[in-house]
């Protein structure tokens, strides 16, 4: 199955947009990865301005392929970061940041992706990693960067709470790369004409492989963002920045955001996001 992006408004302060592959109407998580946004390139010096907004029940996952972002948030972090190497922020039962690309020799070029955390750990008190250098892996003509999980010999230091893998691969002329039969898998193209066992990838658009397959063969010349894991059964509710199970839960995190109860940001980007307003029904987890 191919998931072909829509375009989404980055923020309001910029009229970047960002294409996002999930949630998508016919494919809303793979294993436990519940978005998918990829941003750039651009040479927008502000491409990337995201004032102070909340986040509960996942973790983001920042990852940049060209350019410099700086990360401030309500733990007290201070972190850019830059190709190759990994941001991680595990929000719990609720972290707040602000993020805003830096001017630098080369455009800004990105994915984020959000991971739900399970139930047993959804509530936990928030962390903050970075990771200067992530591990690699090569299979055949394909060189994988391992920023979550582990892939073949690689194995990131990367603190998850399922069974996931998440990698940059440059695509070779060929080879196969082994995959878990029990997971899911979706091959996102950022860069180049690849296919993925036999299928054409359209570049922005993102491959879906179904628990079962054994082996990926990815073809052509270019990068890609390999998102796998084993199939999350949790019902999730996703409303906004937030990840719960019921519409209370969203109602009172909607609330506490709204009436600062988060610490402050010592941040350079200045304001706040409010959170929208609820719809007019029941929001349901699925």
């Amino acid at each position: 199955m191919i998931i072909e992006p829509r375009l989404v408004k980055l923020t309001t302060r910029t009229e970047v947009d960002v294409r996002r592959t999930i949630p998508h109407a016919k494919l809303r998580r793979i294993g436990a990865w519940v978005f998918v946004d990829h941003f750039g390139p651009t040479e927008q010096v502000d491409g990337m301005t995201v004032a102070a907004h909340p986040h509960t029940g996942l973790q983001t996952v920042t990852w940049l392929l060209d350019g410099l972002i700086d990360h401030r948030d309500s733990l007290g972090t201070a972190q850019n970061v830059t190709p190759g190497s990994l941001n991680l922020m595990t929000a719990g039962v609720g972290v707040s940041h602000s993020e805003r690309s830096l001017p630098g020799p080369e455009a800004l070029h990105a994915v984020q992706l959000w991971i739900a955390l399970p139930e047993e750990v959804r509530s936990m008190r928030p962390t903050f990693e970075h990771i200067e250098t992530v591990p690699t892996a090569t299979f055949g003509d394909h060189v994988a960067q391992v920023f979550v999980g582990q892939w073949g010999e690689a194995a990131s230091p990367a603190t998850v709470f399922s069974p996931l893998v998440g990698a940059e691969v440059s695509v070779g002329n060929g080879g196969s790369i082994p995959l878990n039969p029990a997971w899911e898998y979706g091959v996102l193209n950022i860069n180049g004409s690849m296919t993925a066992n036999g299928k054409d990838v359209p570049l922005n658009a993102l491959w879906y492989s179904p628990v079962g397959a054994t082996e990926l063969a990815l073809t052509g010349s270019g990068t890609a963002i390999v998102i796998g894991g084993e199939p999350f059964l949790e019902q999730i509710l996703m409303w906004w920045n937030f990840i719960a199970r019921t519409h209370e839960e969203i109602e009172e995190m909607r609330m506490d955001w709204n009436l600062h109860t988060y610490p402050p940001i010592a941040d350079r980007v200045g304001g706040w996001i409010p959170a929208p307003e609820m719809p007019n029904v029941t929001l349901m987890a699925r």
